[in-house]
């Protein structure tokens, strides 16, 4: 018997139509899972702007390769901010709004790791982190609600972690702050329902707005590259298929739950991390 493997590649053109139209603000969108997601759902048709923080080289690397791969100029921008600043998240989500005209999907991708046992954790480090992946995904989320329910429809997906759910050793604040973008999530789903329902706004076969989380494992992104290839092999090893997962597998959840026909789910947790969780 032959067993045959899958190999993971970028996406290079359109292979779909879910998305055609749709404007999609990822954060922390040229590198990582937030760069495989910006060319996942550029895939599907959706125009990508994607926000960075500091490497500004890194950014227009990631915006050439974009645009000769996606049909030149047009389909894609990028937007230097701090998510951790309410200030620069309403700015930046202002300028996809001059550029693009509309923001349909936003994904709440951005974030950072300060790893340290709790008891030696600094206040800093604990604030920090807390900063950029829980505060930050709020401060985006906010001024992309109000467009999206003022036009009645849209898809935010937060991108968390196995480790908001499980924990982990040496990583307090990263745990916290990837457990409370659950709670958001859930919390804002009610919401965005509940505004749409008092307005009359829901309807059958409606597109609605819906928010969702995917939680990675542990996925083979610069993230990792510190980590000593000892250490990789001892967590490969408690992940049941055996290895890492590839920012293009986190991707395919995002473009899946941003499509128009996943109206029906939303308030959820979806886990991609080789059932190292269960």
């Amino acid at each position: 018997m032959t067993i045959s493997s899958t190999i993971i590649e970028q996406p290079t053109g359109l292979v779909g139509k879910k998305l055609a139209g749709r404007v999609a603000l990822v954060t922390g969108g040229t590198r990582g899972i937030g760069a495989a997601t910006a060319r996942s759902l550029a895939s599907q048709g959706a125009s990508v702007a994607a926000g960075y923080s500091a490497d500004r080289d890194n950014a227009e690397q990631f915006l050439k390769e974009f645009e000769r791969d996606f049909d030149g100029p047009g389909r894609a921008s990028i937007h230097q901010g701090n998510v951790s600043k309410p200030d620069d998240c309403r700015r930046v989500v202002q300028e996809v709004l001059d550029q693009h005209g509309r923001i349909d999907i936003l994904v709440n991708n951005a974030g950072i790791t300060m790893d340290k046992m709790a008891m030696k954790m600094s206040t800093e480090e604990w604030n920090q982190v807390i900063a950029v992946n829980l505060s930050g995904s709020f401060y985006m989320a906010q001024p992309v609600l109000e467009h999206m329910v003022e036009r009645g429809t849209g898809r935010i997906i937060f991108v968390s972690s196995v480790i908001g759910e499980t924990g982990n050793i040496g990583q307090a604040n990263y745990a916290a702050s990837k457990a409370g973008m659950l709670g958001l999530t859930k919390t804002l789903a009610k919401e965005t329902a509940f505004i749409l329902g008092r307005a009359g706004r829901l309807v059958d076969n409606g597109v609605g707005i819906t928010v969702n989380t995917v939680t990675p494992g542990f996925v083979a992104t610069e993230m990792l590259e510190g980590v000593p290839e000892k250490v990789l092999d001892r967590i490969k090893s408690t992940i049941p298929v055996g290895r890492l997962c590839h920012p293009e597998e986190i991707a395919r959840v995002v473009h899946f739950l941003a499509a128009d026909a996943s109206a029906y789910i939303t308030g959820q947790v979806w886990g991609v991390n080789g059932g190292l969780d269960m």
